[in-house]
């Protein structure tokens, strides 16, 4: 898991390209980046698949600001990346979210 951090301070905003490695992913057909930043909608994000296998999204986000997000996985299964800036815990028992801070 990787994220990557592109400052474009002249435009007040943040690319940040979010990557998801074939080890964690294994068969999956259908993967999002889902947050705070997106209503928690896996429409708004998803991730296209290369061909190393590895899923990638490039999102542009406000600075000045920490994000929660997590990954979906086929729409059932949930990943934090371990590569964030921070976790946040939820209402749900155990549960954290990941977090980003611009």
């Amino acid at each position: 898991m990787s994220i990557q951090k592109r400052f474009l301070t002249d435009k007040g905003v943040c690319q940040i390209t979010f990557v998801l490695p074939e080890s964690i992913t294994n068969t999956s057909k259908k993967v999002a980046v889902v947050g705070d930043f997106n209503n928690w909608s896996s429409e708004k994000h998803p991730m296209k698949k290369n061909k190393d296998g590895k899923f990638k999204c490039t999102v542009e986000l406000p600075l000045g600001k920490e994000y929660q997000y997590r990954y979906l996985l086929d729409d059932t299964r949930w990943e934090n990346d371990w590569d964030n800036d921070g976790l946040v815990a939820t209402p749900y028992k155990d549960t954290y979210n990941s977090s980003i801070m611009l």
